[in-house]
């Protein structure tokens, strides 16, 4: 056996790796079903409940570049120590904050120490499995938690809510921090590049303030479409961005070295994630209402109906990394892309009255094929970069998830709005100003409307908005679909002599490993 093989320690370490990640995505999504009943406990106002959401996001996607630059520097399993255990902490004051001010400071640290999650557990992967083969199935797994953790954030939710107060969807990290706290140093090696130069605090500046502003923006263009405000703020964002390259271009430390893009498979794979999360980050929110608002179903039942999802990333995430050792990376992520349209071809047949099953199917087609391909993207992205700059490179996967998904909320998002909006609009001719407004506004504002309308007229009024609500639905899969075609286009032609890590060598150990410091 060559001695580039992982052992049993570097395997259980894995599950060590995986799990925080798992945490951190989960936690993206844990309060889709929560908000309704923190909403009665703090009472926020409109703009604290956006915050209270979408501040976790906006820390975590705009503070991933610094964090794994920083993990390269002081030591990848020092920082992610550190992360877990203020997001453990931050997970307790989240959980029995008092008020909404609180919940949104809580919610923000949550998203500084998920920053440091994601970068250092891939960058240790790639320190801990040298083998191309067995690393692309360590990748395949944490991107199954990756991916899992955002499809379980719904159904642990859903689970808690059924026998506890809101508060508790956030109690369920500690345990898992203290897991993490303690097998950590038994189980993973610590790495630091020997030479890492000055430290760019600089482009750590400018990196925060160009992402924050463009996917405050994009966020802002979903709820209320592009104004001149909003549409200044991504411009100020795109303009930072600008100075962020050009400052990676000019100092002799950078963040992040521009010249791996030059490496075909690097740059399509972050575009490949960027397009996957686009269009499944975007549509999770049209399935998640439309099985709970308009088929009916409680949250915890919603949340046990979405199963089948994360487990078709399971799956597809291992065929993914045997398929790798025969097949053509490129080839096998846009066959990924493909399967994910086709999901959404199925979910453009939903109609109101359609049985659970074909939601369920659509949407774990969808994730299947999201799973097929991100492995490979994942591999790619941190083989391509110098082992000491590995944590930086690492966290360029999830920044383009963040973005992804952000684009995807607002512009699958608006589109089905739009649709609503123009279709729900004779249903509520007859309402007074303000419900009516409410009722055009979202399908969760028509259920509201409806409970304080008569039995007949509230049953009109849902009936309406459903059947408005899943028009607007299928168009945005229409729109999921050809997104998804596009980039299996793309990386098929982009990336079609593009070879798997280590397909010639069978191993990529001819760069130099930085020396591992003490465990």
């Amino acid at each position: 056996m060559s001695h580039d093989r992982a052992s049993a320690r570097e395997w259980v370490g894995l599950a060590v790796l995986v799990v925080p990640v798992l945490l951190m995505s989960m936690d993206m999504t844990v309060l889709y079903f929560a908000l309704p009943f923190l909403s009665a406990s703090l009472e926020p106002s409109a703009t604290q409940q956006l915050w209270i959401v979408d501040i976790y996001a906006f820390m975590l996607a705009g503070l991933l570049l610094t964090m794994g630059t920083v993990g390269d520097r002081i030591g990848r399993r020092l920082l992610l120590m550190l992360g877990a255990l203020v997001f453990g902490v931050s997970s307790l004051a989240a959980a029995y904050a008092g008020s909404a001010e609180l919940l949104i400071v809580a919610r923000a640290v949550l998203g500084i120490s998920g920053a440091v999650l994601a970068p250092s557990t891939l960058a240790l992967i790639r320190n801990m499995f040298h083998d191309p083969g067995q690393r692309r199935t360590a990748i395949a797994l944490w991107t199954a938690g990756l991916s899992g953790g955002a499809a379980l954030g719904p159904i642990v939710s859903g689970l808690m809510l059924e026998h506890f107060w809101w508060g508790s969807v956030f109690l369920i990290n500690i345990p898992v921090t203290v897991l993490i706290l303690v097998l950590g140093p038994l189980l993973l090696p610590e790495y630091r590049a020997p030479k890492p130069g000055r430290f760019d605090l600089l482009g750590a500046v400018l990196s925060l303030a160009a992402v924050l502003p463009v996917v405050y923006g994009i966020k802002e263009v979903a709820a209320d479409g592009l104004t001149l405000q909003n549409g200044a703020c991504m411009a100020v964002g795109l303009g930072l961005g600008v100075l962020f390259v050009l400052r990676q271009r000019s100092t002799e430390s950078p963040l992040i070295d521009l010249d791996m893009f030059r490496d075909r498979g690097f740059s399509t794979s972050v575009g490949v994630n960027l397009v996957a999360m686009f269009a499944l980050v975007g549509f999770l929110l049209f399935a998640t209402q439309w099985v709970q608002l308009v088929y009916g179903l409680s949250p915890l039942e919603a949340g046990l109906w979405t199963m089948p999802a994360p487990l078709a990333v399971v799956v597809t995430t291992s065929v993914a990394a045997v398929l790798a050792r025969t097949i053509r990376p490129g080839y096998i992520i846009a066959v990924g892309l493909v399967v994910a349209a086709v999901g959404f071809a199925v979910m453009t047949q939903l109609r109101t009255d359609s049985p659970l099953a074909l939601a369920v199917i659509g949407s774990s087609v969808v994730s299947a094929g999201v799973g097929l391909a991100m492995p490979m993207t994942a591999d790619l992205i941190v083989s391509a970069a110098p082992p000491e700059r590995v944590g930086s490179a690492a966290a360029l996967p999830e920044t383009s998830n963040q973005l992804g998904g952000a684009l995807g909320v607002a512009i699958l998002g608006s589109i089905g709005a739009a649709v609503y909006t123009r279709e729900v609009t004779d249903a509520t001719s007859a309402l007074p100003p303000e419900a009516a407004e409410a009722a055009e506004g979202s399908l969760g504002g028509a259920t509201e409307v409806a409970q304080h309308l008569s039995t007949g007229a509230g049953r009109s009024l849902m009936d309406s908005a459903g059947e408005a609500f899943t028009d607007g639905m299928n168009i945005a899969a229409v729109a999921g679909g050809v997104v998804m075609l596009a980039g299996a286009v793309g990386a098929a032609l982009l990336m079609r002599r593009v070879k798997a890590p280590g397909a010639e060598t069978g191993s990529d150990r001819s760069r130099t490993e930085p020396v591992p410091t003490s465990d």
